[in-house]
């Protein structure tokens, strides 16, 4: 426990100006003292071994609720994530974690508010998390090649949950599919044919959350800014699974091919 803050407040307060001054560096110096204990505390093996549970737990729980979404969890669903736990890479141990959470879930009695709040609690101040966990979920309801209008009522709920606005998830929505088909595989969009040249470049810009005015400044900040929130080093050490890490590595390459398509688009302009 750090008590150096209020020692030295303590002794500080009082030699400049007796028993009241005291009285406020103790107080001062506890403040300090308390936000260092929280951030010692952050970074301890037992916290990041919570915040990792807890992102595992929540992901799979989330996408076994998102699977019922349109009342029943079809033959379909259960392979595409099934196929999508084996994109992950996951561990043989982890896989099987993961399954069991998604039946829970499915089950009727399974709580989402419940699970999303526990998530906040836990992981809620790191964004990048709360980014991955919404980054998942929308893949697994894109894996049919289509969002209808449960699987975003219910995306849309776990967003506002996780504090995030309706623009703010609109957004998001936007950019995870537009950067999903700058995959070199078109995933997750099942048969859908390829756009048109100018739809790309759209999707492009779309994919960095940036608009076709925007400066070649503006682009290439938000485009720095996206490859350091996916950045894998940092993802693990902020509480990503490594073994869950593999969809980080494959949205960076994505957002980087969105930004090169920018890049010679606007060196032919």
């Amino acid at each position: 426990m750090m008590i150096l803050g209020k020692l030295i407040g303590g002794v500080l307060g009082w030699f400049m100006g007796g028993p009241l001054l005291a009285l406020l560096g103790l107080v001062v110096g506890h403040l300090f003292d308390k936000g260092y204990n929280q951030i010692q505390a952050e970074g301890s093996p037992e916290r990041r071994r919570e915040i990792e549970q807890t992102f595992f737990e929540t992901v799979f729980r989330l996408l076994g609720h998102l699977a019922k979404a349109d009342g029943r969890v079809s033959e379909s669903e259960i392979k595409q994530t099934e196929a999508y736990m084996n994109e992950m890479g996951l561990t043989p141990e982890h896989r099987q974690q993961a399954i069991a959470l998604f039946k829970e879930g499915v089950a009727t009695e399974f709580d989402p508010d419940a699970q999303v709040a526990r998530f906040r609690e836990v992981c809620g101040r790191r964004a990048n998390l709360v980014r991955m966990l919404l980054i998942y979920l929308v893949n697994i309801a894109l894996a049919d090649g289509e969002l209808d209008e449960q699987e975003v009522q219910v995306l849309r709920q776990i967003a506002l949950g996780l504090g995030l606005s309706s623009a703010m998830f609109e957004q998001l929505l936007r950019m995870i599919q537009a950067q999903n088909s700058f995959s070199g595989q078109q995933r997750y969009q099942g048969g859908a044919s390829g756009p048109s040249a100018r739809d790309r470049l759209r999707q492009a810009y779309d994919a960095l959350g940036v608009s076709p005015e925007a400066s070649d400044a503006e682009v290439k900040k938000a485009y720095r800014k996206l490859m350091s929130e996916y950045h894998p080093d940092k993802l693990i050490g902020q509480g990503v699974p490594e073994d869950m890490i593999k969809e980080a590595t494959e949205r960076s390459q994505e957002i980087r091919t969105a930004y090169d398509l920018i890049k010679e688009e606007r060196a032919r302009a």
